[in-house]
């Protein structure tokens, strides 16, 4: 395709596009190998231009002193207006991430829900009063100021409204820093914004790579918050740049959350939940259950049968009504986790289904990898340890309940799980044993709006998605009013 043809994607700085002479680079849709836009591969001048934007919105007397029922309803105005677009945004994403249509209609679904949410919150989010001796206590919750906000690939537009409607809803202004993969979708949300009325600075988007635009937020002095969602390790980096200036910070990192299946476990249910929850994106997903540990008493019959419909899965165009899964991010992405399976299988694992690039026809054309399965996994090898990031399931057999908690829980991520069971008091302990920050009973469907969303040791600290996440953008402040009827004097002077 002509270069010169195609949609280009600035940046979004005080209310409006920005000029760009400076590099641009491609973006692809997955699915079909082709360019199908070109986004500006920012600066660290930019980004300073963007802060100082920001900063300068935030302080504005008429941003500060609006109400939080006022920012409310520019909230829901985004939500009716996002909801307007919802087949527009759901096929823009689509085409760019390479996911299933009907799977970027629901996540479009659940941001405008998430937005009426925080709308409300914004109205009744209050501080405390404390009676104390002789004094009034006061608590305040006080807008942070400017908040990085930093987005991956796998759900650009979903993502960047779990951040910025708490954010915005807090009364703060904000940089979005999308993935310069999937950058195509932030733009549409910077110009629903203003349409919605959110003044010009409010929401600022600066475009490239994380080494360049990413590195220069985490440094800027006059950014005072950052919420990141992506890789461990750079996660590891964010935190230690964060650390020279006390930024503060929200983490939502990687994740090897394991499915535990019981013998007294609804089986078909638990089938069907482990099957769609490692492939309903391709395995691209943090909260993605990629470990499936089973009960010994019927491990092989339960593999024999997953992995029979695994093969079954539609996997194809992802525009296409009757396909199930769509394809990798990218040749790179889908490199790395083949790299994975081969290791697996070196490393003892017997691969029972898929484990190579899907070629026929059309698919020849994407980065489509076959829905897979390995067996007579041990919890020690690395696909067991790593986060593959790709429809690549693992099965390891237990034979007792603090079996199968103990391998679930050797892992240095802590984000998810589910514990399929019909035994009440069974769920109860291993729920509470399982060292994640989600659980779900009988359910893949955890990270639902007003419930909070993150993970434990590597997997990152901060919640999402619920209302104690206006704490994260928000600073307390106590004040004591003295209201005593004698003056205070200590010193007595």
């Amino acid at each position: 395709m002509n270069s010169e043809i195609l949609p280009r994607y600035t940046h979004w700085i005080n209310g409006t596009a920005t000029e760009w002479d400076g590099e641009f680079l491609p973006v692809m849709n997955p699915a079909t190998g082709e360019t199908m836009s070109t986004v500006a591969k920012g600066t660290a001048e930019v980004v300073d231009t963007a802060v100082q934007a920001a900063r300068h919105a935030f302080e504005n007397p008429k941003w500060q002193r609006m109400t939080g029922n006022q920012r409310g309803k520019l909230l829901i105005k985004l939500a009716l207006l996002i909801e307007q677009h919802s087949k527009t945004l759901a096929t823009m994403e689509t085409q760019n991430v390479g996911k299933v249509l009907w799977g970027t209609t629901a996540e479009i679904k659940d941001s405008v829900e998430l937005l009426e949410y925080y709308a409300g919150a914004a109205a009744t989010f209050t501080g405390e009063t404390k009676p104390l001796p002789s004094h009034l206590g006061i608590t305040l919750h006080q807008p942070v100021g400017v908040c990085a906000l930093i987005v991956p690939w796998n759900y650009p537009l979903m993502l960047a409204i779990w951040k910025l409607a708490p954010a915005l809803a807090a009364g703060n202004a904000v940089v979005l820093k999308p993935s310069e993969l999937t950058p195509i979708t932030a733009f549409a949300l910077a110009e629903l914004a203003k349409e919605a009325g959110f003044p010009d600075g409010i929401l600022n988007i600066v475009n490239g790579v994380g080494s360049e635009v990413g590195q220069a937020l985490l440094e800027h002095p006059k950014v005072d918050k950052v919420s990141f969602t992506g890789g461990t390790q750079t996660g590891k980096i964010v935190m230690a740049t964060c650390a020279k200036t006390l930024k503060r910070l929200t983490l939502e990192l990687g994740g090897k959350s394991a499915a535990i299946v019981f013998e007294d476990a609804d089986y078909d249910a638990a089938l069907a939940g482990t099957l769609f929850g490692i492939y309903y994106s391709a395995g691209q997903s943090c909260e993605a259950r990629s470990r499936i540990l089973v009960h010994k008493s019927f491990y092989d019959q339960f593999v024999a049968d997953f992995a029979d419909k695994a093969k079954k899965i539609v996997v194809g165009d992802p525009m296409a009504k009757g396909t199930q899964m769509g394809s990798l991010i990218s040749l790179q992405r889908l490199e790395v986790v083949n790299g994975y399976v081969e290791q697996g299988v070196q490393e003892g694992a017997t691969l029972v289904c898929g484990g190579k690039r899907l070629m026929e026809g059309e698919l020849a054309k994407g980065a489509f990898y076959a829905p897979t399965l390995l067996s007579n996994v041990k919890n020690s090898m690395t696909v067991a340890q790593e986060e593959i990031f790709g429809p690549v399931a693992v099965a390891i057999p237990f034979e007792t309940e603090e079996e199968a908690v103990a391998i679930a829980n050797d892992s240095r991520y802590g984000l998810a799980g589910t514990v399929w069971t019909t035994n009440g008091a069974r769920a109860l302990r291993v729920t509470a044993a399982l060292k994640t920050g989600l659980v779900g009973v009988n359910t893949i469907m955890t990270g639902q709006t007003g419930m909070p969303f993150g993970g434990w040791k590597e997997s990152g600290f901060g919640r999402e998605l619920a209302l104690e996440t206006l704490k994260h953008y928000t600073e307390p402040k106590s004040i004591e009013w003295y209201y005593g009827t004698k003056p205070l004097n200590p010193f007595g002077l």
